[in-house]
């Protein structure tokens, strides 16, 4: 019996000529193990709690899918871009609280510090914004200093403008990871005529110091980071309104952003 089966195990070594002997032992080897049987995979995941979600009258970010990696634009120069720049309509040096809303929000804090606004969002994936009360813009070019001081990942800062109410209004948003885009609210719905690109304008993380610009004329937006342009598009749907600020926070953590030294100028003809 001992020699039969030393003949088939030899017999089954010589039958695989690809494989060393020792290789050829440890799969006759495992052959002969029992094999385990898989847990099932809805024994292990746990049943999700059922949460009951408020009724929202405004959607204020459009829903979109995990992005994906898009290269990094090149830097494209500024000034065939803005050479329409005509005279400074006016400057703000956030030194008048009669002209923002601020206050204890919900969610944070919107106050004037020397010479700068301040968002603070404490609550996890909270939203504030503060509006101007003048002047309404239809053509213009701003820069404004952004100045995060606390902001990670994905969490968001940036510029409203064209806002006609609280419900009509672009929205220029920088993310903290290095990303632009531009979101459209349209009677409280939100689309995004951009959705998010990489930036090389824009250091990721905080804190840092960033110049966002804004150039509207008619139909046409172009928006920049740092004197550069970032894309340009055309959009018909919201032709004036207010200036306005936001931050967001996208996750569990405190989000802080100071804004600062706002110009405005007119474009000429």
């Amino acid at each position: 019996m001992i020699n039969i089966f030393r003949w088939k195990f030899a017999f089954k070594i010589r039958s695989c000529p690809l494989y060393t002997p020792v290789i050829c032992i440890f799969l006759l080897l495992t052959a002969c193990a029992p094999s385990q049987v898989a847990t099932p995979i809805l024994d292990i995941i746990p049943s999700p709690t059922q949460t009951v979600s408020p009724t929202q009258t405004i959607e204020w970010f459009p829903a979109t899918s995990t992005p994906t990696k898009v290269p990094t634009l090149p830097v494209t120069p500024t000034p065939e871009f803005l050479t329409d720049v005509g005279g400074v309509i006016f400057s703000d040096d956030f030194s008048n609280p009669d002209h923002w809303t601020l206050g204890q929000t919900q969610f944070g804090n919107i106050a004037l510090g020397i010479n700068e606004l301040t968002i603070a969002i404490a609550e996890p994936k909270g939203y504030d914004f503060s509006v101007r009360d003048e002047p309404i813009l239809s053509d213009f070019y701003l820069e404004i200093t952004t100045s995060p001081t606390l902001c990670r990942d994905e969490d968001q800062y940036g510029i409203l403008f064209r806002m006609s109410s609280p419900g009509d209004f672009y929205r220029y948003a920088v993310s903290c990871d290095g990303r632009v885009r531009l979101d459209r609210i349209v009677q409280g719905s939100a689309s995004s005529p951009q959705p998010w690109i990489n930036s090389s304008a824009l250091p990721p993380g905080a804190p840092i110091t960033s110049v966002l610009g804004v150039w509207a004329r008619g139909n046409e937006l172009r928006l920049f980071i740092n004197d550069q342009l970032q894309f340009s598009l055309s959009d018909p749907l919201l032709p004036s309104g207010n200036l306005g600020l936001f931050a967001r926070s996208m996750g569990d953590t405190a989000v802080t952003v100071n804004f600062s030294e706002l110009v405005v100028w007119s474009l000429e003809q």
